[in-house]
């Protein structure tokens, strides 16, 4: 007997989801009943196309009171109900949706929500009807009140408007053609004056990338000259805060020597020097003289120095003859007196140097070491002389050390006289 029975259930037949019957449809009456029983006419006539349209998809209709003994390939199962294979409850029910399913394009049962769908869809197409019907009733309307056969003079009336019409529109559209030309022609000059603009712009775009790089290297060129200048400027600043005097001739001590330019001027026994640096010396000092000479305008009297490097010498102006301000070394007694006359003269104009100074500046400024009658006095009033033979040469040291002393000294008054520029600050009287 369980093989006889099987658990069943009715199914949307539009979304496939188990559906429960309403109690109602349990019973119904005789009346129903017999309805049921006569022939059900299906309509057969589906559009599948139009109902594609308006179900999201067909389910191909099927007569739930076609299955017998499960042999039919349909089975319905339910978890609520346990009945035998289409009893005469479920035969009745089933005939009941296969008759609502032939009389519609709508297969069913439906559950809730489909039905709704069914009954919104309905509703549309209700309203579309409506208003095919009114627009339909509208124009039968307008039908009706149109005479049916228009008159001949109202035809020929609307001819010749209309042959009017179509004569205006052609002479509009040769005056269009006319205007296109024109248009045209304009469009054609107009693309000419573009093409030259474009050349134009272009031709300036090149002249304003040439312009801009000369600019730049001007402008890189004028950094750099500035630079330069102020480099110069700098420069300039600092040659003339120099004393070119002291640049050239830099005059200085190294233990008991007087040296200029790092050239010892004398010689000792336990330092001895060597001639050629001594006269080099000379040399040096003899120069610096000279420039000092030049620079302030002054004119010696009886003598004059002539710079020549380690052979510099003395020229008399009285006695026309040149006095050697350069030894030659060998025993002290051998020694040339001539150069012992040259370093006499070279004091003596020193000494006229130094008085033409201390003239100027009216006692204000008074060298260090005093010269007179060919010797050099010391701050003891110890006077030295420059002859060699008579002195030691400890104490001609000395002396020389004095003499470039007192040429520093007139080094410093000499630069202090005149302004960065090399301009003389004060005239200089003679």
């Amino acid at each position: 007997m369980a093989e006889n029975k099987v658990y069943i259930s009715f199914t949307c037949q539009r979304c496939s989801q188990s559906l429960k019957l309403d109690d109602s449809l349990h019973s119904f009456s005789e009346h129903i009943s017999a309805e049921l029983d006569l022939p059900v006419h299906s309509n057969t006539d589906v559009d599948l196309e139009s109902q594609a349209n308006t179900f999201d998809h067909y389910v191909p209709p099927c007569r739930l009171s076609d299955s017998r003994n499960g042999t039919g390939g349909f089975m319905l199962i339910s978890d609520e109900n346990e009945m035998d294979l289409l009893s005469e409850s479920f035969r009745v029910k089933a005939t009941l949706f296969d008759y609502l399913s032939g009389t519609s394009d709508i297969d069913h049962p439906l559950c809730d929500e489909c039905a709704d769908y069914l009954i919104e869809m309905f509703e549309q197409q209700l309203q579309d009807t409506k208003k095919d019907f009114d627009d339909y009733m509208a124009y039968y309307q307008y039908l009706k009140n149109v005479e049916r056969e228009p008159k001949l003079s109202n035809l020929e009336k609307e001819l010749n408007d209309l042959t009017e019409e179509e004569q205006r529109l052609l002479e509009e559209l040769e005056a269009l053609k006319v205007e296109e030309e024109a248009t045209l022609k304009a469009i054609a000059e107009q693309e000419e004056i573009g093409k030259n603009i474009v050349e134009e712009e272009n031709r300036y775009w090149k002249e304003y990338v040439r312009h801009k790089r000369d600019w730049l290297e001007a402008e890189d060129e004028g950094r750099s000259l500035k630079c330069q200048l102020g480099v110069a400027e700098t420069q300039l600043e600092k040659l003339r805060s120099t004393n070119v005097f002291n640049a050239t001739f830099h005059i200085w001590h190294k233990g008991h020597f007087g040296t200029i330019n790092n050239f010892h001027l004398g010689t000792l026994p336990s330092a001895p020097i060597q001639w050629s640096e001594i006269n080099t010396a000379w040399g040096q000092t003899t120069l610096l003289f000279c420039a000092l000479m030049r620079k302030i305008n002054f004119t010696l009297k009886r003598f004059k120095p002539v710079p020549y490097g380690s052979h510099s010498y003395i020229e008399d102006l009285q006695e026309n003859k040149k006095i050697p301000l350069y030894g030659t070394g060998g025993t002290k007694y051998l020694w040339n007196s001539q150069f012992d006359n040259g370093m006499i003269a070279f004091l003596d104009c020193v000494q006229q140097f130094t008085e033409k100074i201390e003239e100027l500046e009216k006692k204000k400024f008074k060298f260090p070491y005093k010269i007179t009658h060919g010797r050099i006095v010391d701050s003891d009033n110890i006077m030295y002389s420059l002859r060699t033979t008579i002195i030691s040469e400890e104490q001609w040291t000395k002396a020389l050390k004095y003499m470039l002393t007192n040429l520093k000294w007139g080094l410093a008054w000499v630069a202090s006289q005149f302004d960065s520029n090399g301009e003389e600050i004060s005239p200089l009287r003679q």
